[in-house]
């Protein structure tokens, strides 16, 4: 009697991502320029109504990009 064993063979597939539609890819530039344009319509509308306003919006914006670099960074 021959015995056969039959055994399931493995095939190693090449790592590749799938395609996700809901990930945006090569958006980048464009969402920098728009959050950047959003911010400085907001300061510029701030800046009409107040300057108070105006300057306390700049420095948190200024503390925040810094503590966001530094947070990036380590």
């Amino acid at each position: 009697m021959y015995l056969i064993q039959l055994t399931a063979q493995e095939t190693l597939q090449p790592f590749t991502t799938p395609k996700d539609p809901l990930i945006a890819k090569g958006l980048q530039t464009e969402q920098y320029v728009g959050v950047v344009t959003l911010a400085i319509a907001i300061i510029a509308v701030v800046g009409i109504i107040s300057r108070r306003i105006e300057y306390a919006l700049i420095v948190a914006f200024v503390i925040s990009i810094i503590l966001i670099a530094i947070f990036v960074w380590l």
